[in-house]
């Protein structure tokens, strides 16, 4: 619809009703364009000005004008254009990586860096489709770049997965040594660092989830090789929190860390929400390891296999 030419007389609710017009039929347009196209038809408007109204109806980002044109038609988003749909996926996306939320790195609203955007997205196409069936492209239409701007960050698609991992160990190696502070029961400790890190498996963001998947699955040796040491010093944290552990003395300690660990890493798999919280997951994985090497005292008439839990008379 064509925006009708402005008389010498126009009245702000006629700039206003015209921006409005605008929003409607070409959503894409920002600010300066829409200023431009309205003064080439006699309006006195400025940039700021346009944005002035927009955010007087909300709609201020062309993710907003979309939604609003969709929300307006008996068609929904079938009222939108294939390119427009588009559009409105790719920044409701970057969107969501912008304030990903809920995994307990930002505090704030501030937008992250563009390499942080480029991990986010890489993370969940890695995490989705994998390593060998996610290309650098796929990544850039993921965060609304070209895929040159990736190459700027990240030299290749292996080093962008390696600086995936690089991330998602250094923030679970972050939370898993916090969540143990000021706690002196060694077993307590422990519980802790389990839910941290089931918890970032299950709920957390891509880049944590991607974490702890198996590393051989992508059959890249030279790639686990460059990953390794990250994983290694996360490991390193468990290993001290169960050399720590009061256990019999046969118990062989790399052989429980390993069982924990691995079972935990697993549990992506099979996580389903609505049943065990994954603090709940955690704790009962730690407790059945637990029960069958924690030391017992005897007591008469009973055989133990763990606290709290007792035999009377033969098994």
């Amino acid at each position: 619809m064509a925006t009708q030419q402005a008389t010498p007389t126009a009245t702000m609710q006629d700039s206003e009703a015209a921006i409005l017009e605008l929003a409607r039929s070409e959503p894409e347009l920002g600010q300066a364009a829409v200023a431009r196209r309205l003064q080439e038809q006699g309006y006195r408007i400025s940039p700021s000005g346009v944005r002035y109204i927009w955010q007087k109806h909300d709609l201020e980002t062309t993710v907003k004008r979309l939604n609003a044109l969709a929300a307006d038609s008996t068609e929904g988003m079938e009222a939108l254009t294939d390119s427009q749909r588009e559009l409105l996926e790719r920044n409701s996306v970057t969107a969501r990586l912008l304030h990903p939320g809920g995994n307990g790195e930002k505090s704030t609203d501030e937008p992250l860096e563009r390499s942080e955007l480029i991990i986010n997205a890489a993370a969940e196409l890695f995490s989705t489709a994998g390593y060998d069936r996610t290309s650098i492209r796929d990544i850039a239409s993921r965060v609304g770049l070209l895929p040159g701007s990736i190459y700027h960050h990240f030299p290749s698609k292996e080093e962008l997965y390696i600086a995936v991992h690089r991330e998602g160990f250094r923030r679970v190696l972050k939370r898993a040594k916090a969540a143990g502070e000021g706690i002196s029961d060694p077993w307590e400790r422990l519980r802790r660092a389990c839910e941290v890190h089931v918890h970032g498996m299950t709920e957390g963001s891509p880049v944590d989830r991607i974490t702890g998947t198996n590393l051989a699955l992508i059959g890249n040796d030279d790639i686990q090789a460059r990953i390794q040491p990250f994983r290694d010093e996360y490991e390193e944290v468990f290993r001290e929190l169960i050399d720590a552990l009061p256990m019999r003395p046969d118990v062989d300690r790399k052989l429980f860390r390993l069982t924990l660990l691995g079972s935990m890493n697993w549990v992506y798999l099979w996580f389903r929400p609505g049943q065990r919280t994954p603090a709940q997951i955690a704790s009962a994985m730690l407790d059945m390891i637990r029960d069958g090497v924690a030391p017992v005292a005897p007591q008469a008439g009973t055989q133990g296999r763990g606290p709290g839990i007792t035999h009377e008379g033969p098994l």
